[in-house]
């Protein structure tokens, strides 16, 4: 696993939402993205990263950041995440992981003793160009919503 540092140009992709629409990342070319990758909806660390990232939407938004979170979970499922945390970003399905592995965030993993292959939980901020400006890859579930904001805000 290598993910992607900053410098590199994002991957392009399309991916359906939690309603089953196509979003393309070169669509959101002239705004910043926060593309976040999780493990699974509706887990306890996947919910109070997402839940994080709810209560500052208006404040990412505000500052031109549209946020996409990404995950190996079907649109049907993830339409239940949004709809049971009232979350107020799209919810991308990377069922076959061809984005999370273009980014470097699919791989092995290890819980309770047994090895997998599997989403790590990293964030890229692309900017307005589609070039990565920063890899978020220290921080709990608990303060993401909060390191994203420190740095956006320099």
């Amino acid at each position: 696993m290598q993910p992607l540092s900053a410098g590199a140009n994002a991957p392009d992709f399309t991916l359906p939402d939690q309603d089953g629409q196509p979003v393309s990342l070169s669509g959101l070319r002239g705004k910043k993205v926060l593309v976040y990758f999780y493990p699974k909806a509706m887990t306890p660390g996947c919910t109070t990263q997402a839940c994080g990232l709810r209560d500052v939407n208006a404040e990412l938004t505000a500052l031109n950041v549209t946020v996409l979170a990404i995950s190996p979970d079907p649109a049907k499922r993830l339409k239940k995440f949004e709809e049971r945390d009232s979350l107020n970003f799209r919810l991308l399905s990377d069922e076959g992981h061809a984005v999370a592995e273009a980014f470097g965030v699919w791989g092995p993993k290890k819980f309770m003793g047994k090895e997998y292959d599997g989403i790590h939980r990293l964030s890229f901020l692309i900017d307005e160009a589609g070039k990565i400006v920063h890899r978020f890859d220290k921080f709990k579930t608990s303060d993401h919503h909060q390191v994203v904001l420190d740095f956006i805000k320099g």
